[in-house]
């Protein structure tokens, strides 16, 4: 860690140097201008030279800020090709050990079942991995096309409620919905099940063993959906509060580098949802009080640019 510090404090600060000193040449060529030489007629020349040199600095702070900012989205990249490789070779090696396991003769119709079932949760798992990575890239290059359904939020709650549960193999009784039978909502329904299953799986993942998850959706006086996923798991630091939403970003916690993932899950999740016209944004009180992911999505769906999907959604 302190390595990776010193990567990031080493242009900072070496522009900071450089700064100062424009900051400090910029004042000094000033008064040597205005106080020890006649200048007369040509004030325009003071006046290049102020200009000259604040954009020299503009130059360093813009070129400073750049800097940090790929040097962050490199590491995000490694973190990211290392979860990779590590939910790639991990399932592959435990079908790889189940299918040799599975050719011994001696073993029980029992142990042959709970073999497959190891098999069935390493597929899911892998095309899990693999349809993040797709709607991360159908989100950055606009080639996912919304279509307009008029569907039950409710309804569309339970599918993803179902679908992550069959998934975590955790009970139904587990994740609680309050929502009413009349709320309806005119959206694009694969990339609203995207959003709640991603939410939801995060919710039963980051949480205890058994831990209640509720889901609440209503409807504000202005019109807008809001659905809320509420959890009592690990919570989130407040300053990780909008960094959870960049492209591989992961917080660096030992809770959090337990459970298998890759940075993607709340990135296409909160594109989805900016792709829909609408919002998605992260509270919670601190690391281990639980978080709530709250939807905001209008009545109608109001597509917006890929582009825009792309963007982190402002904190409240």
């Amino acid at each position: 860690m302190q390595k990776r510090l010193v990567s990031i404090s080493v242009p900072i600060g070496l522009t900071s140097v450089a700064v100062g000193l424009s900051v400090a040449l910029l004042v000094a060529w000033t008064l040597v201008m205005v106080t020890q030489l006649n200048i007369g007629g040509r004030t325009w020349l003071l006046v290049v030279g102020i200009v000259s040199l604040a954009v020299i600095i503009m130059v360093l702070v813009l070129s400073a800020v750049l800097l940090v900012r790929e040097v962050l989205e490199g590491r995000r990249q490694t973190g990211f090709i290392d979860s990779v490789t590590h939910e790639l070779k991990s399932p592959l090696a435990s079908l790889k050990l189940c299918l040799e396991t599975l050719d011994r003769p001696a073993l029980s119709d029992e142990q042959r079942r709970a073999l497959r079932e190891m098999m069935h949760d390493d597929v899911d798992r892998l095309s899990v991995f693999i349809d993040d990575v797709l709607n991360a890239s159908q989100l950055a290059s606009s080639r996912q096309r919304l279509e307009k359904v008029t569907l039950s939020v409710e309804h569309a709650i339970y599918r993803a409620v179902q679908q992550v549960c069959a998934r975590r193999r955790t009970p139904r009784e587990r994740i609680s919905v309050v929502a009413t039978n009349d709320l309806t909502l005119c959206t694009d329904p694969t990339a609203l099940e995207i959003i709640l299953t991603n939410l939801l799986d995060n919710a039963i993942k980051y949480s205890a063993e058994g831990a209640p998850v509720c889901v609440v959706a209503e409807q504000t006086p202005q019109g807008i959906t809001r659905i809320e996923v509420r959890d009592q798991g690990i919570g989130i630091a407040t300053h990780h509060l909008k960094e959870i939403f960049k492209r591989f970003f992961r917080v660096d916690r030992e809770e959090v580098h337990a459970r298998h993932g890759t940075g993607l899950g709340l990135f296409v999740a909160a594109g989805m949802a900016r792709r829909l016209g609408g919002t998605l944004k992260a509270a919670s009180p601190g690391p281990g009080r639980g978080s709530v992911m709250r939807i905001e999505l209008p009545a109608r769906l109001r597509p917006q640019p890929a582009s825009s999907a792309a963007q982190v959604p402002t904190k409240e």
